[in-house]
């Protein structure tokens, strides 16, 4: 990986919001590997609207996985547009499950390469 990526990402507050447990874990540890700060993972809608809430404007951008658990991650999507914080989502679905409001949104299908997801999430933070 580019070592500017891990610079752009070094000391920023990431939000995770991934459902699978090993998935959630391997990516919170690679990015803290990078010198990230890992706020999460949440598991579910409500923890992530609950660490939105406790972090605020700390989060510098965030991974969402679209459904947790048979529920659409899009609560906190919402929660992190209000804020202005960069997000990329995560999903095994194709493109047409994603409103129209989030089309520019980041879409990365699983699985998830980490060395794309931390370009991807690097670029968002350039932008923001």
């Amino acid at each position: 990986m580019d070592d500017s990526v891990a610079m752009k990402l070094r000391d920023k507050h990431l939000l995770i919001v991934e459902d699978e447990y090993l998935v959630a874990s391997d990516l919170a540890f690679w990015f803290e590997d990078l010198g990230a700060k890992v706020i999460g993972p949440a598991e579910s809608v409500g923890r992530a609207l609950e660490l939105v809430a406790e972090n605020g404007t700390r989060i510098d951008a965030g991974l969402l996985d679209i459904n947790l658990h048979g529920v659409l991650v899009y609560p906190v999507a919402d929660a992190l547009a209000v804020l202005g914080v960069p997000f990329v989502f995560a999903t095994g679905y194709d493109a047409s499950i994603i409103p129209d409001i989030y089309a520019s949104v980041p879409r990365l299908e699983k699985p998830i390469s980490k060395v794309q997801l931390a370009r991807r999430l690097s670029d968002s933070l350039a932008t923001r």
